[in-house]
């Protein structure tokens, strides 16, 4: 009796202090808080529903200082225009709460879009809601949604994360294709590679 009660004491104490996550989000599953409002480094509150284009959303979580993202600098932005050229939105999230008053500010975030030019609007995701929600843990990392705002694909833009001269293989390129031409995603999930997304806890 003692022991069933120090268990639930335990099992109590564990919950109080651990930060509830959502479950990992597989090919099919819906997409996330579509209709909440996160602010814009335009300064307008957008939904993710307002950015999806007529053959879906691409979600890409993101950050100014990640040398991951220094390297995705121009496939990024590619990808981006890829993207929208078939009519797919684009929005890039930045969840790095724990470094939000220094190098991960809106204000930097403004600064950093206005250098690279991205064709997506760039989000900042207080508390890590939608790092949460969709269990990103790295930058960048890639979300793809159908017209009907089901998961198609998630993970790296391509097969060489580190290293731009030795990509084989166009995964979310691909992905965009398919998707866009109203197909099965052939390649639905991969493996990303980047740095640790910085939740305030």
């Amino acid at each position: 009796m003692m022991k069933s009660a120090l268990y639930l004491t335990c099992t109590f104490l564990l919950a109080s202090f651990c930060p509830i996550r959502e479950g990992q989000l597989e090919p099919g599953a819906p997409l996330p808080k579509p209709e909440n409002k996160w602010m814009d480094v335009s300064g307008k509150e957008i939904s993710l529903n307002s950015v999806k284009g007529a053959n879906g959303l691409l979600v890409i979580f993101g950050a100014n200082r990640c040398p991951y993202m220094l390297r995705n600098q121009d496939r990024l932005r590619n990808i981006c225009s890829f993207a929208h050229n078939n009519n797919i939105g684009v929005v890039m999230v930045n969840s790095n709460e724990a470094n939000r008053a220094e190098e991960e500010s809106l204000t930097s975030m403004k600064a950093y879009a206005s250098t690279q030019s991205f064709q997506c609007f760039y989000i900042l995701d207080k508390n890590a809601e939608l790092a949460d929600a969709f269990d990103a843990n790295h930058t960048p990392e890639c979300y793809l949604f159908d017209k009907k705002n089901h998961l198609v694909y998630k993970g790296a833009i391509d097969d060489s994360p580190g290293n731009a001269e030795t990509v084989k293989v166009q995964l979310l390129h691909n992905a965009i294709s398919e998707t866009a031409a109203g197909k099965s995603v052939t390649v639905s999930t991969s493996n990303s590679l980047g740095c640790n997304i910085k939740r305030n806890r």
